[in-house]
């Protein structure tokens, strides 16, 4: 490549990867980062160009990555199997790597770590899923699983899967967690009433649920913060 060419005299495929280079991936628009993960158009589209018609679809952002199915990625012309796993997979990596940057300070007395930590995770869900998180006796967080997938009605839920798990793990605290596609975190009396079993059956093996946090777009409602334990008692 001629490094006296500018930028303008590029072909527009090959300007975002070399402003890359110049400015760093932080000066890169949208289109233009996923101009340079897609690296070729078609003939009459070029990069650039289809990284546009790929964020024009649906929500009309970054989000599509995540909306979309590889299925309705493959429509737009220029997007192929391989192009569309690629997506995917860009988009799950950027949710892990979030995760995990903030996975040191999650923090078993301190509700919003927790939810910070899985609300990526779990606010952009199209159904309700039900995750159990688990901590050690100095409230480090051990690991986490998923209990349930789109159940109508968290009533369903036995608590002996629950337990199960955190018997595996040798937790000593567990805090549940799910969303409401909604959006809307407010629990409900299904919600209400699963919580006061998973509790009740927490006591009698030595397992306390410190917590359930239900999160919805990019807001939280913490059971433990706003005295929703309290139910417990009746009061």
């Amino acid at each position: 490549m001629n490094l006296h060419i500018t930028m303008k005299e590029m072909p527009e495929s090959e300007q975002p990867c070399e402003k890359c280079f110049r400015y760093g991936a932080q000066s890169l628009s949208d289109a233009e980062l996923l101009a340079v993960i897609l690296r070729s158009g078609t003939k009459n589209m070029t990069a650039l160009q289809l990284a546009q018609a790929l964020l024009a679809q649906n929500d009309k952002s970054l989000l599509n990555l995540i909306y979309m199915r590889p299925e309705e990625m493959q429509k737009i012309p220029g997007i192929g199997h391989v192009k569309a796993a690629q997506l995917k997979c860009i988009a799950e990596l950027a949710g892990r790597i979030s995760k995990t940057s903030r996975s040191r300070d999650v923090r078993l007395n301190e509700p919003a770590s927790i939810a910070s930590y899985y609300m990526e995770t779990l606010r952009h869900e199209p159904k309700e899923k039900l995750v159990l998180a688990m901590f050690d006796a100095k409230s480090n967080l051990l690991g986490d699983e998923v209990i349930s997938i789109g159940t109508a009605t968290y009533s369903l839920v036995s608590p002996r899967e629950i337990f199960l798990k955190a018997l595996e793990y040798q937790a000593v605290h567990v805090v549940l967690l799910h969303n409401h596609p909604s959006g809307d975190p407010a629990p409900s009396q299904a919600d209400i009433n699963v919580t006061l079993r998973v509790m009740e059956s927490g006591d009698l093996l030595g397992i306390a649920l410190a917590d359930h946090i239900i999160i919805g777009d990019n807001r939280y409602i913490s059971f433990r913060e706003n005295g929703l334990f309290d139910h417990r008692k009746g009061t």
